[in-house]
């Protein structure tokens, strides 16, 4: 077995290269709902969504550490998935940016513990959070899928700076 020490990394990029290169991964938009234990909504976007295990049903998501809304992510026991449908970009554009309600004007309905659930998502995991994992200038949540639900639709899909439409290979 081989043991590897940790050793002075020289990098010629920087983060602006890195991001701009990680873009090129093509990735599905979701944003993130929770409510506080006093009932506040909260919702952010975010693309960096994932299946971790199938048994037991595992979900992860990365919120960066200087976002806003952590410190009341961390205090709720549920938080939701919604996946968006190719025509709520606007939705993303709406979570993502800082305003007093992000829930305005935005049909939902209560989910599992009153976390909102954005009505027309392509799909929607209600997840119960299991822990969160320290993870350079992000934090990983790991939650466990209680209840999900689909619908039929394209998805809403971010590719190297700009929203985009996934369309079916003609191959296939």
């Amino acid at each position: 077995m081989t043991i590897l020490t940790e050793q002075p990394v020289t990098r010629d990029f920087g983060p602006r290269e890195l991001r701009s290169a990680l873009g090129h991964y093509a990735t599905g938009v979701t944003v993130i709902t929770a409510c506080t234990p006093s009932g506040q909504r909260i919702g952010v976007t975010a693309n960096s969504f994932t299946s971790v295990s199938l048994e037991p049903p595992l979900v992860s998501w990365c919120p960066a550490k200087r976002a806003p809304s952590l410190p009341d992510l961390k205090q709720a026991t549920h938080f939701a998935v919604n996946v968006l449908a190719s025509g709520q970009h606007h939705l993303s554009q709406q979570f993502a940016t800082p305003a007093p309600d992000k829930f305005a004007g935005v049909p939902i309905i209560d989910g599992i513990c009153g976390v909102p659930l954005i009505e027309g998502a392509l799909a929607r995991f209600e997840c119960r959070t299991v822990r969160w994992v320290d993870a350079g200038d992000h934090l990983i949540c790991i939650g466990e899928v209680e209840r999900f639900d689909t619908a039929h639709g394209d998805p809403l899909v971010f590719h190297a700076g700009s929203y985009h439409v996934a369309a079916r290979h003609p191959e296939f």
